[in-house]
């Protein structure tokens, strides 16, 4: 099959196209970089024209309330150039429990995202991913000074980007699903705990402490972050670090 990926030059998108050639499909990169722009339209519908599935993980430039704009836009651009391209299935990468915390303005755009795509004109496929073990870097610095990092304990299930490329390869690769696959890390753990492990591991003398009130997590209720029923992914965050 031709694949296109949007996106397909960042830390998912690579490994995506990477995952689909080695499948045995073409798997064709999009970016900024290649000349095309979910925002303006430009380049999208030479880059889905004759594509039989669009992969789409552009990302909004921000994470506040211009990002539903983002998403709005740029779904809006894509559908059409898929229905124009006679593409036959569109994937995206969302969040678990993205539906579920509505104080964050990114979760209401990601949701936003899905909605557009689940009432647009061409069959779908939606893979939820837990966090990212990759972020933990950005999530410890929001926090942190030069002796402390204060962090929720607010249960984490965190995936490694190879796991999540394979799984939207895979999706990609299959029938339009239609609805939902939610994909996860193979263990809970609380955010404060990651944070000590990540530090420890890394040599980090700092101390995290923990606040219900640090960060983007604060805002964040429950285990809604976690999915017990997640197809589960092999990699454990400690064999990660390592």
């Amino acid at each position: 099959m031709r694949i296109a990926v949007l996106g397909g030059t960042g830390l998912i998108g690579s490994r995506v196209v990477r995952d689909l050639d080695a499948a045995g499909h073409q798997a064709v990169p999009h970016s900024l970089s290649t000349g095309v722009d979910v925002l303006s339209g430009q380049g999208l519908d030479e880059a889905l024209d004759g594509a039989d599935v669009v992969v789409n993980l552009t990302n909004s430039p921000t994470f506040d309330e211009a990002s539903p704009a983002f998403f709005r836009t740029s779904m809006d651009n894509l559908l059409a150039a898929a229905d124009k391209g006679g593409v036959g299935h569109a994937v995206i990468l969302s969040i678990v429990g993205v539906d579920r915390v509505p104080a964050l303005d990114y979760y209401r755009a990601k949701v936003l995202q899905e909605d557009i795509l689940k009432a647009g004109p061409i069959p779908y496929s939606i893979v939820r991913a837990t966090q990212f073990m990759e972020f933990m870097d950005a999530v410890l610095s929001w926090t942190a000074d030069a002796d402390t990092v204060r962090l929720p304990a607010t249960p984490i299930q965190p995936i490694a980007a190879e796991d999540v490329a394979a799984a939207v390869a895979e999706v990609a690769a299959g029938a339009p699903l239609n609805g939902v696959r939610t994909i996860g890390g193979p263990e809970i753990l609380p955010l404060d705990e990651l944070g000590r492990l990540t530090l420890s591991h890394r040599g980090d003398s700092r101390t995290v402490v923990t606040d219900p009130t640090a960060g983007m997590f604060a805002a964040v209720e429950g285990d809604v972050l976690t999915d017990a029923d997640a197809h589960l992914a092999p990699t454990r965050y400690a064999d990660w670090l390592a």
